[in-house]
């Protein structure tokens, strides 16, 4: 797989893509990534890549044109599956998306800067807007790399153990089981009996409860499109009637 990240702070990138999975994925050839500084493609002596908006109003807007040249430079080096830009007007990234764009062989994220983009490029390149919150950044550096490094640990090979991956938070719509380690005991509290017991199938039910569990106090909603098996679905129907009672004894 391919991403191409168009951007004016190239060096932002330099530390992230330098470090852990990321890195390791690239070093085995699992993934290429590439750094475009969007300035490259400016044709101005002072490399403009913005400029007021029409209408008048604060701040500066990236222009159509370094854009359109990026992206058509990019897609004359081979064919491009999707076109993201980063923004707050996108829809949220999901592990579903990351599951479709590891699916693509290359993607170009543009990053945004300032009070936006000018809207032909919307308009005419865009396939996929996303965000990765409802909040305000400076850029969309952070998010392209929140991108990358979702849909990178998802690649054949990228994560040592691919087991670790499948049981991630959010893998099937749950948030994960709770995770313990030695000593058995610190400061009084006490691992659950049942993760010493060595009972493999004991431990698989726990697991699946607390990560229902989890998922019922934190993240209810996401429980309106989680992928539930038979057990698991009598599982969560057993927690919620005690929950509904615990509730009713308060």
């Amino acid at each position: 797989m391919r991403f191409d990240l168009v951007t004016i702070f190239p060096r932002l990138f330099d530390g992230p893509l330098c470090e852990g999975i990321v890195r390791r994925a690239v070093e085995r050839g699992i993934v290429d990534i590439t750094v475009h500084d969007l300035r490259d493609y400016t044709a101005d002596r002072h490399r403009s890549v913005d400029d007021v908006s029409y209408g008048g109003g604060p701040g500066m807007v990236f222009k159509p044109e370094p854009l359109f040249k990026a992206v058509e430079a990019i897609r004359a080096d081979g064919e491009v599956d999707a076109v993201i830009l980063t923004s707050p007007q996108g829809r949220s990234f999901t592990q579903r998306d990351a599951r479709r764009l590891a699916a693509m062989r290359r993607v170009v994220v543009l990053c945004g800067r300032y009070e936006g983009i000018d809207e032909r490029v919307r308009e005419a390149l865009v396939t996929d807007e996303i965000s990765i919150g409802d909040y305000v950044l400076s850029g969309g550096e952070l998010p392209a790399l929140v991108i990358v490094d979702a849909v990178v640990r998802l690649l054949p090979g990228a994560v040592g153990d691919e087991e670790s991956v499948a049981v991630d938070s959010f893998s099937r719509g749950l948030l994960d089981f709770p995770h313990f380690t030695r000593p058995a005991e610190f400061r009084g509290l006490r691992v659950p009996d049942v993760l010493l017991s060595g009972n493999h199938e004991d431990i698989r039910r726990w697991r699946t409860r607390e990560a229902l569990r989890q998922t019922v106090r934190r993240r209810p909603d996401l429980l309106e499109s989680a992928e539930l098996d038979s057990e698991e679905r009598e599982m969560l129907r057993a927690l919620l009637e005690e929950r509904g009672a615990d509730h009713g004894r308060h």
